[in-house]
This record gives structure tokens, C-alpha cells and sequence, in this order.
């Protein structure tokens, strides 16, 4: 309908405007035209100006070259340059007069530009050729000829206007002004002449010659000027040809004839030099006449055919603006309406649309009812069902984002169940390691427990990803504030290359609970991401300290980087977090890292390093807290100790030491099986480290299980000396979480009552044995320092049992 009403509107009024637009173009283009004739008959003023200051200037030049060929002298050069130096200045203002003149025509037609710039060409030339009158070293001829052709140029100039075959008054208005301005141009080439010849006292052998040639062409420049001219004109001419100056100046002239076989008279200098110049003026002021009338025709005409150019124009806007107000009329009724349903079909796309489908892509609950609106149109035409369709295409929009919105919902709780199965299927597989860890003996199958052990850890976090994915917030919550170095410790525990990381300056800063199981999550991610992308042999590097009011922590890897497209795609993840599709899983780390950090209001950042890449991680004010109560003998989790020490304690009870275990602090060594010292660090689960924060379990959970302290062993019959307590004797523990020991608090003296003293069987150390056991010694000291072993930090909050993991 928009497009049939445009065709039936615009078709006509095209067509007019085409045909309006024809005429008017011919008749601006016509009054263009004699707009610039009118200018450039008018820039005859200052041309025919120049022209007149030249031959002042030439003739009286010709005038002093003849009286120093003549004389010479210094004092000759001194007076001519006195003499000329006003008539050069004099010149010099006209020409200035004439390029502002000429400025406003600079984008006028070409032929006259290229005239004009050769007329300025040639008085270049006669500015050079000044400095050349007062020695007089060159010809006059080859210094005059510089003026003439300087003046010949400007006659040229003065003859360019053409107001086209259209306007031939204006045409012979143009050639009566130039055929009068070349008839002066003669009279002052004669005067010059004989000027010339008075000063040198004779002529020259072809000076007759010339002035004969001069007189020829100006008799038949006044018979041009006179078949052009009008009859006013012709009158004033003749008026001044009866001036008495005039006639003065003919009859003087007369006298430089040859008359008969007598030789031609040498007139005086002075005498002829101011009759010729009164002669001249006359002819001046008869040029600027018949060039000023020249002038009001072209302005007269220019001006006519302006307004009729406006007139016409005016009545094309005229009658196309009635026929565009009749349009408007018809049609406005019919815009109207489509105008309105524009509006509705804009605000459904740009507006109600995408604001329905983001309430129903953030909701958590419930999918709330989404709102319609009515056509704006309720016209029975096709207009009115135009409206009623795109409320329909409305309709089932919203429709098939309900349907999205109901099978994400499907989706999450899926994902949601799957996790919390498989959440509750590891943690079953960890404390099934757990009991199989604290019963094996043999150092390298227990090194394979703990590689399970990892990858179960691995796989929980997995499990808490697909939770993040459904938007579903970790399970694992703490109610006390946490280290910054044990929530970087956990984090680093729940990675594969967990021997990789290492801890560098580490402000003592607390994390608030609630907030550092997923911000161990998020760690987590990018450290493994930093251990995975560089090479094994190398270190990732972790620091945090305070800035600002929040805290910052970096990880510095030596891999192998990421080109500067992709660390800025990756940035923008981290900056703006998607939704979760085939993308998301596919990178399932950056996903979640940008939805953690999103949620805590965590700022992350990839940059480049010098080697591999800088993970930047500003955490907010918030996220921060007050370091909780200092707790005396917190439980120290068994698995920050060495293989050896963890593979002593079993499920039997108190062991005898064997040889190459040290005792541990707080504890009297405990018997165990012959196994080989191992320097293998044990790995440790996130919430062995961050359990201390939550305070010692309810339960009565002991030192090293969650099922207690082991009982004690029997004492075998006829042993005088009794066992030591059940429970170590400590002071609490010290900076680096280790129990600080009693002196003498293991003693039987001290916690058993005196008992009769029995023989005591002394027996000599056997030579060989301790020769053994020093050769051991030394060799293992020597394979100690040619490993490179990395110990794992003890939080400084303390130790924990694992009945405190949620």
C-alpha cells in the first residue's frame, strides 16, 4: 500500500520536477553567464587603469633611454630614475587595484583565467626590465617591446567578455570600448615615438617608418570604433576631438610630418610631451564613458535575466509545493496509519520482543506471564490487518521463548541432578581412598591412591562447573573467613600439576566464608590452564597482596601465550559472561571463571607476559574480612605430611618406629612397617586446607581420621614401662601450623607414678650395624639433595581433620 501510494505520488511530481529542472538549469546556467559578463565587463575599470599607468610609464621610459643614449652621464641616470619612480609606483597601485579586483573571479570560465594570468606573466616582465632603463645598456626597442607586449595582454584581457550569441548589443558594446581603448593605445605608441626622438635630438632612420605604420593603424582603429560605436558615442568623440587641447596636440603633431622633400621637424621636448599628455587624458575620459555605459548594459541584463530566472523558479516551488500539499492531503490518512504501525512493529522488534526474552533468559523460578499488547490499528482494511498480523508474529514469538524458556529450565535441572549425583558418588569414592590410604603400608601403591585421590578431587570440580553452568550456586560453604594463602593453597590442591605452583608473597588477607568455595573454584580454573598451556620443567607463579580497598592476585605462567585476537576475545568473555551453550562447554573453564567472577563482582584479566601470560584477579572490598579468633590445637591434617609419616599411621594402632622415620612434633614416633623413605610431597584436597577456618569437628573426630584417635595397643605382658597417652600433650601450635611439644610431657616420670626400678640389659652397639645405618644416612642425604622437592605450605590457621568437609 506504501509503495502504490509513493508510485501514484511521486511518478507525476518526478516527471514535473524533470522538466521544471530542464528550464531552470537553462536559465540559471544563462544568468550564471551574464552574471559573470556583467563582472568581468566591470573588471575593465581597473584594466583599462593599469593600461593607461603603463604607457605613461613606457612613453616617458622611451622618452629618458633616448636622452641618456644621448648624454650619459650620472647626473642624466639620477634624473631619470627620479623621473620614473613615481610613474612606476603609480603602475604598481593600478596592478595591485586589479588583482583584488579579479579575486572574485577566480572560478570564472578558463579562457578568461588563462588571459588573465598572461597579462600578469607580461608585467612580470616589465617589473624585471625596469632595473635595465637607467644604464641603459640594452636596446630601447628590446626594453619598449616588454611594455607593449605587457599592454597587448591586457587589451587582450580587456576583449574576453562574451555574453554569447544571445546578446548581441552586449557584444558590440564590449567592441566599441576595445577599439577605442586600442585607438588610445596608438595615439600613445605615436606620442612616445616622437617623445622619443625630441629628447635624442633626430630621428632615427626608421623612426618614420614606424610613426607612419602607427598612424595607419590608428586610422583604422577610429573607423572601427566609429562603425560599432552608437551615435551618442560617435558625438562625443567628436566633441572631443574639438577640444582645443586636442587640436593643440594635432597640429603640434602635424609639424613631425615631412612635407614635399623637406625633412621631418623635431619637435620640443617639453612642449610636445604636455601637449600629447592633455590628448591623452581626453581620450581617457571618452574610454571610461563608453566603458561605464558598456557596464550598465551588462548589469541592466544580467539583472533582467535574474529575475526572470527567480520568477520562473518561484513558480516551479509554487505549483510542486500545491501539488505536494493536495498528496498530503489525500494521502495523510493512509500515513497515518502506516506510520503508527511502523511504531508498533519498532517497539515489538527493538523493545517488548528482546525485553521478554531477557526476563526469560535470567529467570531462576517460575516462567512469568508475558503480555501482548492490541494492534494499534483496528481499521478493516488492509492496513488494520497488516497490524493484526505482526501481533500475531508477536504472539508466537513470545510463545516460542516460554518453550526455550521452560526446556533451559528442563536443562539446568538436569544438569543440576547430575551433579549433585555424581557430587555424592565422589565424595563417597574420596572417603573409600581415604580408608584404603591410611591402611596401606607400600609407598608406591599409596602414590597411586593418591593419584586417585586427585582425580576424584578433579572430578568434583567438574561436577561444581555443571553447576555454575545450570547457574546454580557450590554446595561447599564456609561460616568463618578463610586465609588468602590457604584459599591459594586449596586452589592449587585441586589441579593435576599441583607440584607446579608456587606461592610467592602472599599478603595475610581473609576471605569472607561464603564466598571461598567458589573462589577456589576460580582459581582452580586458571591454574590449570596455566600448569596445562607451559611446559612441564616450568613454574607458575602465584602472589597476592592488598590494593586498594580489595586485594589482587596474579598468576604468572611461562607457556605458550595467546595471540593478541584471542587474549581480547578471552577478555571480553571474562568481562561480560555468555549464556550457556555448545560454546561454553567447549570451553568450559572461561565459562566459568567469567560466571564466578561475575557473581562475586571479581574482576579477571589475561594479559601478556614476557614469557606465557598474567592472569590478573582484583577481588572487591567485600569479598575481604577481619582474620577470624586464633584457635589453640587445631588438628593439622594428615595430608600435609611427608609419604613416609602418612604411611606410618594406619588402622592398627600405634606402631614401633622403624629406622629411617623422625619423629614428628607432639607425638612419641609410632611403630610401622620397613618402607622406604619417599620425598614425594602428598597432595592435599581444598577442604583439608580451608577446614581449619571452620573450627575443630563436633563429632570428636581425632588427629589423623575422621573416625577418631586409634585406640591404644595392648601392652603386652611383663613390659614395665606403660604407654604413652592416647592423645599427644601439645602447646598449641605455631606459625606454620605444627604442634609445639611439652618437654617432658611423653615421660613416664611425669605421667605415671614412680615404679620399682628394673635391671636394665646392656648391650653393646654392634659395629657393623651403625656402619650401616650411617652408610644409609649419608646416601640418603645425597638423594635428597638431587632431587628438587617441593614441600606444600602449612596454612597458618591451623590443622583440621576431614569430619569438618561439607
Amino acid at each position: 500500500m506504501r509503495t502504490k501510494l509513493a508510485t501514484v505520488l511521486v511518478i507525476p511530481s518526478v516527471a514535473f520536477l524533470v522538466l521544471a529542472g530542464v528550464q531552470t538549469a537553462a536559465l540559471v546556467g544563462q544568468t550564471t553567464a551574464l552574471s559573470d559578463f556583467a563582472r568581468q565587463v566591470g573588471i575593465g575599470r581597473q584594466i583599462t587603469g593599469v593600461v593607461d599607468r603603463l604607457q605613461q610609464e613606457r612613453d616617458r621610459s622611451a622618452g629618458e633611454l633616448a636622452e641618456l643614449r644621448r648624454a650619459g652621464g650620472e647626473a642624466d641616470r639620477e634624473a631619470a630614475v627620479t623621473a620614473l619612480r613615481p610613474l612606476q609606483a603609480a603602475t604598481d597601485r593600478a596592478v595591485a587595484e586589479l588583482r583584488e579586483a579579479a579575486q572574485p573571479l577566480a572560478d570564472a570560465d578558463a579562457s578568461w583565467r588563462v588571459a588573465y594570468g598572461e597579462a600578469l606573466e607580461a608585467y612580470d616582465q616589465v617589473v624585471y626590465i625596469r632595473a635595465a632603463v637607467p644604464p641603459a645598456v640594452l636596446n630601447s626597442d628590446t626594453i619598449l617591446s616588454n611594455y607593449h607586449r605587457a599592454i597587448e595582454a591586457l587589451l587582450n584581457l580587456l576583449a574576453e567578455p562574451s555574453p554569447g550569441e544571445q546578446q548581441p548589443a552586449l557584444t558590440d558594446a564590449v567592441l566599441r570600448y576595445v577599439q577605442l581603448a586600442r585607438v588610445k593605445e596608438l595615439s600613445s605608441r605615436i606620442r612616445g615615438q616622437l617623445y622619443a626622438a625630441a629628447r635624442a635630438g633626430r630621428y632615427d632612420l626608421d623612426d618614420q617608418v614606424t610613426l607612419t605604420d602607427l598612424r595607419a593603424q590608428q586610422l583604422a582603429a577610429l573607423g572601427a570604433f566609429r562603425v560599432a560605436a552608437t551615435n551618442e558615442q560617435v558625438r562625443l568623440y567628436d566633441r572631443t576631438s574639438v577640444d582645443p587641447a586636442f587640436v593643440a596636440a594635432m597640429k603640434l603633431e602635424e609639424r613631425s610630418l615631412p612635407t614635399g622633400g623637406a625633412r621631418a621637424e623635431v619637435l620640443p621636448a617639453p612642449q610636445w610631451w604636455a601637449a600629447s599628455e592633455q590628448r591623452h587624458e581626453l581620450l581617457r575620459r571618452l574610454e571610461v564613458q563608453v566603458l561605464d555605459d558598456a557596464v550598465s548594459r551588462a548589469d541592466r541584463v544580467s539583472g533582467d535575466r535574474l529575475r526572470t530566472t527567480l520568477l520562473v523558479v518561484g513558480g516551479i516551488v509554487v505549483v510542486l509545493g500545491l501539488a505536494v500539499l493536495l498528496a498530503l492531503l489525500i494521502g495523510r490518512s493512509i500515513a497515518n496509519s502506516m506510520q503508527r504501525l511502523r511504531g508498533q512493529a519498532l517497539r515489538i522488534a527493538q523493545v517488548e520482543l528482546p525485553d521478554a526474552l531477557d526476563r526469560l533468559r535470567s529467570v531462576q523460578g517460575g516462567v512469568p506471564a508475558i503480555d501482548v499488547p492490541p494492534p494499534v490499528v483496528r481499521s478493516l482494511d488492509e492496513i488494520g490487518e497488516l497490524a493484526e498480523a505482526f501481533v500475531a508474529v508477536h504472539r508466537s514469538a513470545v510463545s516460542v521463548a516460554v518453550e526455550q524458556a521452560e526446556t533451559r529450565r528442563t536443562v539446568n535441572a538436569m544438569f543440576v541432578n547430575l551433579a549433585r549425583r555424581s557430587q555424592v558418588l565422589v565424595e563417597r569414592q574420596l572417603e573409600l581412598l581415604d580408608d584404603l590410604e591410611r591402611e596401606e603400608a607400600d609407598p608406591d601403591q599409596l602414590e597411586n591412591l593418591f593419584k586417585l585421590d586427585h582425580l576424584a578431587a578433579r572430578m568434583r570440580r567438574n561436577d561444581e562447573s555443571l553447576l555454575v553452568l545450570a547457574g546454580t550456586e557450590s554446595t561447599r560453604r564456609w561460616n568463618r573467613p578463610v586465609g588468602l594463602p590457604a584459599v591459594l593453597l586449596a586452589a592449587s590442591a585441586e589441579i593435576e600439576q599441583y607440584q607446579r605452583v608456587r606461592r610467592e608473597s602472599v599478603a595475610d588477607l581473609h576471605v569472607v566464608g561464603h564466598a571461598v568455595g567458589e573462589l577456589v573454584h576460580l582459581l582452580a580454573e586458571l591454574l590449570e590452564n596455566a600448569t596445562a598451556f607451559s611446559r612441564p620443567d616450568t613454574m607458575v607463579r602465584v602472589s597476592g597482596r592488598a590494593e586498594g580497598g580489595g586485594a589482587v592476585v596474579e598468576i604468572v605462567d611461562q607457556g605458550l601465550g595467546m595471540s593478541p585476537a584471542a587474549l581480547a576475545q578471552a577478555n571480553t568473555v571474562l568481562a561480560s559472561p555468555p549464556a550457556a551453550d555448545v560454546a561454553a562447554s567447549e570451553r568450559m573453564g572461561l565459562f566459568v571463571v567469567s560466571h564466578l567472577a561475575a557473581r562475586h563482582g571479581v574482576r579477571v584479566r589475561l594479559s601478556g607476559g614476557a614469557q606465557g601470560l598474567v592472569a590478573r584477579i582484583e577481588l572487591p572490598g567485600a569479598l575481604l574480612a577481619a582474620a577470624p579468633s586464633a584457635e589453640l590445637d587445631a588438628p593439622v591434617p594428615p595430608r600435609m605430611l611427608t609419604t613416609a609419616v602418612a604411611g606410618a599411621t594406619g588402622a592398627g594402632g600405634p606402631r614401633s618406629p622403624a629406622p629411617a622415620e623422625l619423629p614428628v612434633a607432639g607425638r612419641r614416633p609410632t611403630p610401622a612397617p620397613t618402607v622406604p623413605a619417599q620425598g614425594r610431597p602428598v597432595p592435599v584436597r581444598a577442604e583439608d586446607v580451608l577446614a581449619p577456618a571452620a573450627g575443630a569437628p563436633a563429632d570428636g573426630a581425632g588427629w589423623w581420621s575422621r573416625q577418631g584417635p586409634a585406640s591404644p595397643a595392648p601392652v603386652p605382658a611383663g613390659d614395665v614401662t606403660p604407654a604413652p597417652p592416647a592423645t599427644p600433650v601439645i602447646a598449641g601450635t605455631n606459625d606454620r601450623g605444627l604442634p609445639v611439644r611439652v618437654p617432658m610431657a611423653q615421660l613416664s616420670a611425669v605421667t605415671e607414678q614412680a615404679r620399682p626400678n628394673a635391671p636394665v640389659a646392656r648391650e653393646d652397639p654392634d659395629p657393623e650395624a651403625v656402619g650401616g645405618m650411617l652408610s644409609r644416612l649419608y646416601s640418603g642425604v645425597r638423594r635428597a639433595e638431587a632431587e628438587e622437592t617441593r614441600e606444600i605450605i602449612l596454612p597458618p590457621a591451623g590443622g583440621h581433620s576431614e569430619g569438618g568437609r561439607q
